[in-house]
């Protein structure tokens, strides 16, 4: 009896683990399986983008520091001032994740901004808004996210892998996310305007000087790194070493199953570039395909691992940059940043869930419809 309780509750956890850790399962499933066909060797240790790790647990490591220090939160509170209606409101709250994003990452800018959006639209009695002003900031997330190589951790990959530069970056993703900030400032306006009667806020404390200056300094170096002036061994020393002198709590912060993702997701890929027949044939479906592919795929396995899987077998890299950033919209698993503000939302007093999603795929659906026509646009031959 006693072992069977084990055994339910063994079951009970993997269970848990599998639903939160979904994508993980799948990709350490496909690297098992792809070891079968491709026996381990030296060549294994060739598959991992150690650069790619490198960066994204430095920028996961300076983020938390930032957070921890309460920086994003106190930012938003000092905008606050002067807001005297609902539009205004809805603007600073959509605007907030949709530039941080550009910086701090989607998924960070959502954990930081969702619920602040509930706290002050609860207090301002505006709880009627909560569902739209959380799906704008949602998409607003993944799309201001696009701009940067560090907004997400796709365009971090791609513009490492492709080794792409900074300008001709930038160049190509400032006409998506422009149009993309026109779309979300309709969306706003749509949703009218009201007087408010917010309740005085108590203003947070201001960052601690000392820190704030030092996880500035840090960002900085990562920044170096990701426009190639640092190496990554040099940067992953200087971080290590000082979040162990600052604050070494900060390594709990990091996603290490997301970085077991990718591992497993280069192994996946490594292993099936080295089958003549799965990569021929992989490059012949994908050829010209690239933009309906990349969107198609993020719907079901979402944008980040679509982005690792599909760039072994084209070199077409802005078809896929624009593909995997917009085809963070649609479905919710579409990007798991939408599931991060999915999860905030339900824990808020009263969601309507129900109501959340069919909101959700509405303007998804509209955001998407809109850029995949203007990413083909601009894809195609003058």
């Amino acid at each position: 009896m006693k072992k069977q309780t084990t055994i339910h509750r063994l079951a009970g956890h993997m269970t848990a683990f599998f639903k939160k850790e979904t994508v993980l399962c799948v990709a350490a499933v496909l690297a098992a399986l792809s070891v079968i066909f491709v026996p381990p060797d030296r060549t294994y240790l060739e598959y991992p983008d150690y650069r790619v790790l490198a960066l994204l647990f430095c920028l996961m490591l300076v983020v938390a520091g930032l957070q921890s220090i309460g920086l994003f939160r106190y930012l938003g509170f000092r905008l606050l001032r002067g807001i005297r209606n609902t539009f205004q409101l809805n603007c600073l709250l959509v605007a907030l994740p949709f530039a941080a994003s550009m910086f701090i990452t989607n998924d960070v800018a959502l954990i930081t901004f969702v619920p602040f959006a509930v706290m002050t639209l609860t207090m301002a009695g505006q709880q009627k808004l909560l569902v739209p002003v959380v799906v704008l900031q949602t998409i607003g997330a993944n799309l201001g996210s696009m701009l940067t190589p560090v907004g997400n951790p796709q365009n971090l990959y791609l513009y490492t892998v492709f080794d792409l530069s900074m300008a001709s970056f930038l160049r190509d993703m400032l006409p998506l996310t422009l149009l993309s900030l026109l779309l979300l400032a309709a969306a706003v306006w749509f949703q009218g305007r009201t007087l408010l009667a917010v309740q005085t806020l108590e203003m947070p404390k201001a960052p601690d000087r000392k820190k704030l200056a030092a996880y500035g300094i840090l960002f900085l170096v990562c920044l170096t790194c990701v426009l190639r002036l640092l190496s990554w061994p040099v940067m992953l020393a200087v971080l290590m070493l000082a979040v162990l002198l600052i604050d070494r709590s900060l390594f709990r912060s990091v996603d290490y199953f997301l970085l077991l993702t990718f591992v497993c997701f280069f192994l996946f890929i490594g292993n099936m570039e080295r089958i003549p027949a799965v990569a021929s044939l992989m490059r012949e479906l994908i050829d010209g395909r690239e933009l309906p592919v990349s969107v198609g795929l993020s719907q079901v396995i979402s944008n980040v691992p679509a982005a690792i899987l599909l760039s072994g077998f084209t070199e077409k890299v802005r078809s896929l940059l624009y593909g995997v950033n917009i085809g963070g919209l649609g479905t919710l698993i579409a990007s798991l940043a939408s599931v991060i503000s999915y999860r905030i939302y339900g824990g808020s007093k009263e969601a309507q869930k129900g109501k959340y999603m069919k909101t959700f795929t509405v303007y998804n659906v509209i955001f998407l419809v809109v850029l995949y026509v203007a990413a083909a646009a601009l894809l195609s031959p003058s």
